[in-house]
């Protein structure tokens, strides 16, 4: 798959990049170059390769599921900010 310059100035827009023209064409080269490594890596063979949570050799740890105190509303909301009922009042993040 090859990037042109329309798809490298639809990434940096999607990206919210300001990337000046004289860039485009080495930005198009090293994504590319990143592509191209990719499509590399997806010819590997990695049938017997098992899957890691770690690079050195763990046993993962577990706990037991159970209840805890959460459901004592008063006790976890009683170092809120701001509250309403049971429910903490947070400001708003997204438009």
């Amino acid at each position: 798959m090859a990037v042109d310059e329309a798809t490298v100035r639809r990434v940096a827009r999607l990206a919210r990049i300001a990337v000046n023209p004289d860039e485009i064409p080495h930005l198009k080269e090293e994504l590319n170059a990143i592509l191209s490594f990719v499509e590399e890596l997806s010819a590997l063979d990695v049938s017997d390769v098992e899957p890691l949570t770690s690079v050195m050799p763990m046993k993962m740890k577990a706990r037991q599921d159970g209840v805890t105190d959460g459901g004592d509303a008063e006790r976890v909301l009683m170092n809120a900010p701001m509250r309403e009922g049971d429910f903490y009042i947070v400001p708003k993040v997204v438009e």
